[in-house]
């Protein structure tokens, strides 16, 4: 009976200690949340490459992520901050920071992230600024982009219309561009999708108007000074003359509109080339800056930002933020549309055949929106006022005084 009690004691022993050995951990899993189109190639990358390749890396994290619309993911972090259901992590416009910063709920990378100076080191200066708010940093950049004009080469021929350089070559080429086809359908000079800071800011700056002081305290004097005033009657008179469309409920689509022979010119990203090159790819096109003005030629500067929130499980998601703004990640989204902020991918083979150049060269004279906490709002009013003035409800200069006393009051 002996060896059978030496057997049962053995089994005992090893029961024992499966009882008393810790629990293997389960993998932690953040909440990304983002604005990549759900049908983008940015999202299939995000979810087929990215992911899987981080995950790999860091076994004992599980990344969530989460497509939203646009307004839609600004909207859902403002509810969320109020029922303390934040992201850990999410890719935010960069005119949102500021708006999140003043409301306490993203964290401060540079004082809280010992390696934040190597991190972000790594990263365009450019770009990482606009993540500094009173002297500290919000976000890492994820993203920078500007807009330039796309000119479909044989309606520009059929016209007899060269790529305008100046806002009055500009003006004269959308009257020769529209009107009808030889099909007997409307055509447009210009497609612009919103009335938005982020479609009007470049023809107000480039006509050498402002939105604001320098300090961006106060807007009277400046969002109605003469010059944007100016610039905002020449884009309505556009409008009403019937040689600028896109932002009418039920227009024709951006891209279907500009790859189907209806709209001559808009301006646009880098992610137009793609979306252009996968649904027409047969579309001939060339680029150009936007039509320079009294002010010189001004894009606007775009981006994203990849933030943390107050509320995050901050080592897992730092570790996931250093992989998006890594070499790997920032390469694989440059396939995609996505100019690079890692100066490493910058360099890289992809960006170099993928012909970033003249988004590159905008974003050198190119200006942000107001960085304050209330340009949502502001945006929406300007919105509304450029509705108002295309639609004749009202002269630019009286929606105009309007808003410069609206946004005095925001600003303050």
């Amino acid at each position: 009976m002996r060896p059978y009690r030496k057997l049962i004691a053995v089994m005992i022993a090893c029961l024992l200690m499966m009882t008393c050995a810790p629990a293997l951990a389960e993998p932690v899993t953040i909440n990304f949340w983002h604005h990549y189109s759900a049908q983008s190639a940015e999202n299939e990358t995000l979810m087929n490459v990215l992911i899987p390749a981080f995950e790999a890396e860091n076994p004992d994290i599980r990344v969530n992520a989460v497509s939203h619309e646009w307004a839609e993911l600004h909207d859902k972090v403002l509810v969320s901050a109020n029922s303390n259901a934040l992201p850990d992590v999410a890719r935010c416009d960069i005119a949102w920071l500021p708006e999140f910063q003043k409301m306490g709920i993203l964290v401060a990378l540079d004082e809280e992230m010992p390696d934040f100076a190597s991190v972000s080191g790594a990263l365009l200066e450019s770009a990482m600024s606009t993540a500094v708010i009173d002297g500290h940093d919000y976000a890492l950049a994820l993203n920078t982009n500007s807009k330039i004009v796309f000119c479909n080469t044989a309606m520009l021929e059929a016209a007899g219309v060269g790529v305008p350089t100046t806002i009055e070559e500009w003006a004269q080429a959308l009257r020769s561009l529209s009107g009808e086809n030889e099909n007997g359908q409307q055509i447009w000079g210009w497609n612009e999708p919103a009335l938005a800071g982020w479609n009007i800011c470049p023809f107000i700056w480039s006509f050498g108007g402002s939105l604001t002081d320098a300090q961006q305290t106060v807007a009277s004097g400046y969002l109605n000074g003469p010059q944007t005033v100016k610039a905002v009657e020449t884009f309505a008179a556009m409008v009403q003359e019937g040689c600028i469309t896109g932002f009418n409920a039920g227009d024709i689509p951006m891209t279907d509109g500009f790859g189907t022979g209806r709209y001559a010119m808009m301006l646009e990203g880098p992610w137009k080339s793609a979306e252009l090159a996968g649904a027409y790819p047969d579309v001939a096109y060339t680029t150009a800056p936007i039509p320079a003005g009294e002010g010189g030629s001004i894009s606007v500067l775009g981006g994203e930002d990849i933030a943390m929130f107050s509320t995050a499980n901050r080592e897992a998601a730092w570790k996931f933020m250093q992989f998006m703004t890594g070499e790997f990640a920032q390469t694989e989204m440059a396939k995609c549309g996505q100019i690079p902020v890692n100066r490493a991918a910058l360099a890289s083979d992809v960006v170099k055949n993928a012909d970033y150049a003249p988004f590159i060269e905008a974003i050198q004279t190119a200006k942000a929106r107001p960085t304050v906490a209330a340009w949502s709002e502001m945006d929406n009013d300007l919105s509304v006022a450029m509705t108002a003035i295309v639609t004749g409800e009202k002269t630019a200069q009286e929606a105009l005084d309007e808003l410069a006393v609206r946004w005095d009051a925001l600003l303050r």
